[in-house]
């Protein structure tokens, strides 16, 4: 298996900002001196929910700083970028990293619209330019004297420069929501991001990928190639205790939540509903659903239950809602020494 830190550090004033980019900093570079496979940074605007909010400029300090892990994008919000921008953003940053890059897209926040008002746009208007904008990415990447014409944009341009270190781009992922994006990806052999799931679900999630995928009529190799670039997310606390690990895991866990829904119900227009009555918790606000946590003992065994599922790479969030430091880096310590080891 490969492991992947997801660096998703909520800063909870705007006081805290840097110091919590500094902190995530230095978090990256302990997960590589571990052993972790890939870092996975994201993109949120104007709540504090990543406190470095563009994984474009900070891909860029991290490769200045790491020399072996993967630099991964879960994900873009395509709907804030123009797709030549961020290809020319982008290639750079796959040669300052030596290929290392991986670019995962996705329309942007399914919940905050505030983010789309922030950049002008509607949340529809960022769902309909997806497709357009990934295909220009593409073409941007790969095409010399290109003439594009599409609903959205119109570019042409002789080439682009510099070229992506990676031939013939850096690997394209999606992330994916429901059972039937998961199905739409697959039919096109794209890879995909999995968020917080039960067990049961995950496991049925990737047979569903797996046979939309042979029926597509891609080969096992091709289906297996895609499978093994396929990542699932969880959250992880690894502790001397199963209930020092679920103390820690749960204030943080609240805290983040608290801090998540606060965002929109001050800044999406009308606020944000309350759950209805009889509704089942999404799974992202599940604790149990959303932690990896316990001794290392314990983690290995609910990590060996996600193996057996089919899961091939695990993307760990480390620092749940601004944890102290010294957690922080224990759990990882704890990780790196008696958990990873075994799944190599």
């Amino acid at each position: 298996m490969r492991f992947g830190s997801f660096v998703f550090p909520v800063s909870h004033t705007p006081e805290r900002d840097g110091a919590v980019i500094d902190d995530t900093l230095e978090e990256i570079e302990l997960a590589e001196a571990l052993g972790f496979d890939a870092v996975w940074l994201t993109e949120h605007h104007f709540d504090g929910a990543s406190a470095y909010v563009d994984p474009v400029v900070f891909g860029a300090a991290v490769a200045a700083r790491t020399q072996r892990v993967k630099i991964g994008f879960a994900v873009v919000e395509m709907a804030f970028h123009h797709p030549v921008r961020l290809a020319a953003q982008t290639a750079l940053l796959d040669n300052l990293s030596h290929g290392r890059l991986i670019v995962g897209i996705g329309r942007g926040s399914a919940f905050n619209h505030y983010e789309y008002i922030g950049f002008g746009l509607s949340m529809e208007e960022g769902a309909s330019r997806l497709a357009e904008a990934e295909d220009l990415l593409v073409k941007a990447w790969t095409t010399k004297d290109l003439r594009y014409e599409g609903e959205t944009w119109k570019v042409a341009f002789p080439i682009l420069r510099p070229r992506p270190y990676q031939k013939p781009h850096p690997p394209l992922v999606r992330a994916c929501i429901s059972e039937a994006s998961t199905r739409a990806m697959a039919q096109i052999g794209r890879p995909i991001l999995m968020g917080i799931q039960a067990p049961d679900v995950i496991g049925s999630r990737l047979n569903a990928y797996r046979e939309a995928m042979l029926e597509a009529g891609f080969d096992e190799p091709s289906t297996e190639r895609a499978l093994d670039q396929t990542w699932v997310s969880k959250n992880l606390m690894v502790a001397g205790s199963y209930s020092e690990a679920r103390e820690i895991a749960e204030a943080g866990f609240r805290r983040e939540r608290k801090h998540f829904r606060g965002a929109r119900e001050k800044y999406n227009p009308g606020g944000f509903p309350a759950p209805k009555p009889g509704d089942p918790t999404p799974p992202g606000e599940d604790l149990d659903l959303s932690f990896i946590m316990g001794t290392p003992e314990q983690t290995a065994d609910q990590i060996a239950e996600l193996r057996d599922l089919g899961v091939r790479n695990l993307m760990l969030k480390l620092n749940t809602g601004e944890m102290e430091q010294k957690h922080v880096r224990a759990s990882m310590r704890l990780f790196g020494e008696r958990v990873l080891p075994l799944f190599r």
